[in-house]
C-alpha cells in the first residue's frame, strides 16, 4: 500500500507513530515559515505540519501527494473539536508529489457563486466535497441494508431486461434502434412491471431488484431520464403483507443509518380523505393545517364566484397582516400553478376585509371565521370549481403556508400509508368532455375485495387494492394487488377501451402467461433516490446521484445527447422500415 494510515483515522492514541499519509491537498496555511496543509482523503482530513518551507513551497490546492511524517498531539490551545483528527497533526519529513492539479474551476470549499451545470460538468471535483461524498456513502450504505433485508426474509434477487419491448406505463419510452434487424426498436423499461409479474408466474414467490428505470418525460425538476427503483414483488399475499415488509425495509435503514426508530405501525389514511383533509395524495402532516370544505356553507351564497360543486379554504395564521403586494404575489403564484387566482378574506379584529368579503352576506360573514377556525390577524384562502382541481390548489397552498409561516418543523420525520385510491379517473378532452377512463395506477392494479365484481358498473367510484408510503410530503414507494384473473383483467380492458386485439398486442406475452395458473400476487416499489435523497438531507435527486443530469436531461459532463453521424444512421438502420412494411419485390424474371 501507498500509505500506512487513513488522514481521517489519526487519533490521539497515534501520536509519537510515524506514518505515510496519501490524499490531496485541502487546503494550505503559510504561518511564517511553517506550512500548514489540510491532506483530504475519503476517510477524511488531517492537518500536515511543514516546519521547512522547501518541503512545500510547490504544494497547491488539489495536488494529489503522498506525505510521511510523526504523529504528534496539537500544542495547547490549538486543538480543532470540529474534526475527529482535532487533536492531533503529522510533522512532515517527506512529501511526494504524486500528480499535479490544473487550477481549479471553482473551489472545492463551500459553492457559493457556483451554477449546479459548472458543478456537474466537473462532477469529479464536486464529489471531493465533503456533502456530496457523504450522501454517495448513504446511499451505498442503505443500499447494502436493503439487501440485508430482503435476504433475511427470503427474496430471491433476479435482473430484468434492459432492452424490451415498448409498452405504455405513463411516459414516453426512450427507444434503441435494432442494427441486425432494420427498422424494428428495442424500448428502455420504464420499470419491471410486467417481468416481475413474469416471475410470480414462474413460482419464484419473492423477488426483488435494484432496477434501473428510464422514462421520457417532459421537463421536471427533480426528475431523471434515468432512475433507480427498488422493485418487490410476492406470491400468496394481501395489502397487509406488503405493507408489513415495506415497514420493516425503511424501519431498518432509517434506524441503521439515522439512528430514527420508525412508529410502526405507521397510520394509515384513505386517499379520499388526504385530499379532503390535506389537498394531497401525499400529505406532509408534520404541520396541523388542513382543509375546509365550505360547499355547504355556501350553498345559497348570492357570490357567483361560490356557485360551484365545490368550494374550499385554507387558513394562513398571521396572513392578515400581509401587504397588498404580498396578497397579489399569491395571485400570481396560484396563476403560475394554472389557477386564475386565489380568493381570500383578511379576518380583523373590527371584522372581515378584502374583496372577497364585499361579495358575501352578513350571514355568511358572521359564521366564516368559526366555520374556518380562523382566528383575528389570519388570512383564508378559498378555491372554488371541480373538486380534484380545487383541493390541489388549496393543498400547495397550505404547503406554501407551511413554508412561509415557519411552521414545518424540518427535523422531525412523518411517514403514512396513504390507501385505497380510485382504480379510474376520467380522460377529458380540452372543452372537459368525458371521453373515457384511464387507469391511476397501471391497468393490472387489482381492485379492493368489496369492489371484484362490480368495478365496471360504477368506474368513478371503484377502488383500487393500492397504496403509497409518504414521507415528509414525498411519495417515496408504492404498490398494489395485482390482478390474477384473465377475466377481471378483460373487465379493466374494457372499461379503458382497450380492445382483445389492442391488449394482445400490448400485453400479450403477460396474457398468456397469465394462461397458466398465476398466483395471486402484489408487491410494491421504492424510488431509491428521493429515499436515499431523505437520509442524506438533500433538496433534489442529483444530490444522490454520481453522474445526474440537469432538469432538461442535459449531462455536462459528457456533453450528451449528442448528434449522430450519417454512417451511425445508416448503420444502425434508424430510417428502415420494418419488413412488416417493405413492399413485396416483384419475382425476378426466370424464378
Amino acid at each position: 500500500m501507498i500509505r500506512t494510515h487513513e488522514a481521517g483515522a489519526l487519533r490521539k492514541e497515534h501520536a509519537g507513530r510515524r506514518v505515510t499519509l496519501a490524499g490531496w491537498v485541502a487546503r494550505r496555511r503559510d504561518h511564517g515559515g511553517v506550512v500548514f496543509i489540510d491532506l483530504r482523503d475519503a476517510s477524511g482530513s488531517a492537518q500536515v505540519v511543514f516546519r521547512e518551507e522547501d518541503h512545500a513551497h510547490d504544494l497547491r490546492s488539489e495536488y494529489c501527494v503522498k506525505v510521511t511524517g510523526e504523529v504528534r498531539l496539537r500544542p495547547a490551545g490549538n486543538e480543532n473539536p470540529d474534526l475527529p483528527t482535532g487533536d492531533v497533526e503529522v510533522v512532515a519529513t517527506e512529501v511526494e508529489v504524486l500528480s499535479e492539479s490544473a487550477p481549479l474551476p471553482f473551489p472545492i470549499e463551500g459553492t457559493t457563486g457556483v451554477s449546479e451545470e459548472a458543478r456537474l460538468k466537473y462532477r469529479y471535483l464536486d464529489i471531493r466535497r465533503q456533502r456530496i461524498a457523504d450522501a454517495l456513502k448513504i446511499r451505498s450504505q442503505a443500499t447494502y441494508l436493503a439487501h440485508e433485508v430482503m435476504r433475511e426474509r427470503g427474496f430471491v434477487y433476479v435482473e430484468t431486461p434492459s432492452l424490451t419491448r415498448s409498452t405504455p406505463e405513463g411516459a414516453r419510452d426512450f427507444l434503441v434502434p435494432v442494427r441486425l434487424q432494420p427498422g424494428s426498436w428495442y424500448a428502455l423499461p420504464q420499470s419491471p412491471q410486467l417481468f416481475k409479474q413474469l416471475l410470480m408466474v414462474s413460482g419464484l414467490e419473492r423477488y426483488y431488484q435494484l432496477a434501473r428505470c428510464f422514462r421520457d418525460e417532459d421537463l421536471r425538476a427533480d426528475r431523471q431520464p434515468e432512475f433507480t427503483q427498488i422493485d418487490i414483488e410476492m406470491s400468496f399475499v394481501d395489502q397487509d403483507d406488503v405493507i408489513e415488509l415495506g415497514e420493516a425495509l425503511i424501519g431498518r435503514i432509517w434506524k441503521e443509518t439515522l439512528g430514527y426508530e420508525l412508529p410502526t405501525p405507521l397510520p394509515r389514511i384513505s386517499y379520499a380523505e388526504a385530499m379532503s383533509r390535506y389537498g394531497s395524495d401525499k400529505p406532509d402532516l408534520r404541520f396541523g393545517v388542513e382543509l375546509t370544505d365550505l360547499t355547504g356553507y355556501f350553498a345559497d351564497t348570492s357570490f357567483r364566484v361560490f356557485q360551484q360543486p365545490y368550494v374550499g379554504a385554507v387558513v394562513m395564521p398571521g396572513g392578515a397582516s400581509q401587504s397588498r403586494r404580498e396578497l397579489d404575489g399569491w395571485q400570481e403564484w396560484a396563476k403560475s400553478r394554472g389557477a386564475r387566482g386565489l380568493a381570500y378574506v383578511l379576518v380583523q379584529e373590527d371584522g372581515l376585509g378584502g374583496p372577497v368579503a364585499r361579495n358575501l352576506s352578513e350571514a355568511e360573514l358572521g359564521g366564516l371565521a368559526k366555520a374556518t377556525g380562523a382566528q383575528p390577524g389570519d388570512a383564508i384562502f378559498f378555491a372554488a370549481g371541480l373538486p380534484g382541481p380545487s383541493r390541489e390548489l388549496l393543498g400547495a397552498a397550505r404547503l406554501e403556508i407551511g413554508r412561509r409561516c415557519g411552521l414545518i418543523d424540518e427535523s422531525q420525520w412523518s411517514f403514512l400509508w396513504v390507501v385505497d385510491a380510485p382504480m379510474f379517473e376520467p380522460v377529458v378532452d380540452e372543452v372537459g368532455r368525458q371521453t373515457g377512463w384511464t387507469a391511476v395506477h397501471h391497468p393490472f392494479t387489482g381492485p379492493k375485495p368489496e369492489w371484484a365484481e362490480s368495478f365496471q358498473d360504477a368506474p368513478g367510484e371503484a377502488l383500487a387494492y393500492a397504496y403509497d408510503m409518504v414521507c415528509n410530503g414525498m411519495e417515496i414507494g408504492g404498490g398494489s394487488i395485482r390482478i390474477h384473473r384473465a377475466e377481471m383483467q378483460q373487465r379493466v380492458f374494457d372499461v379503458l377501451g382497450i380492445s382483445k386485439e389492442e391488449a394482445e398486442n400490448k400485453f400479450g406475452f403477460l396474457l398468456e402467461a397469465f394462461k397458466y395458473g398465476p398466483p395471486p400476487h402484489g408487491g410494491i416499489a421504492y424510488g431509491w433516490d428521493r429515499v436515499c435523497m431523505l437520509l442524506a438531507g438533500g433538496e433534489s435527486i442529483r444530490d444522490v446521484i454520481a453522474f445526474p443530469k440537469t432538469a432538461s436531461g442535459f449531462d455536462p459532463l459528457t456533453g450528451a445527447p449528442t448528434p449522430i453521424t450519417g454512417e451511425q444512421r445508416k448503420e444502425a438502420g434508424v430510417d428502415a422500415k420494418p419488413k412488416s412494411e417493405t413492399p413485396a419485390q416483384p419475382p425476378a424474371p426466370g424464378v
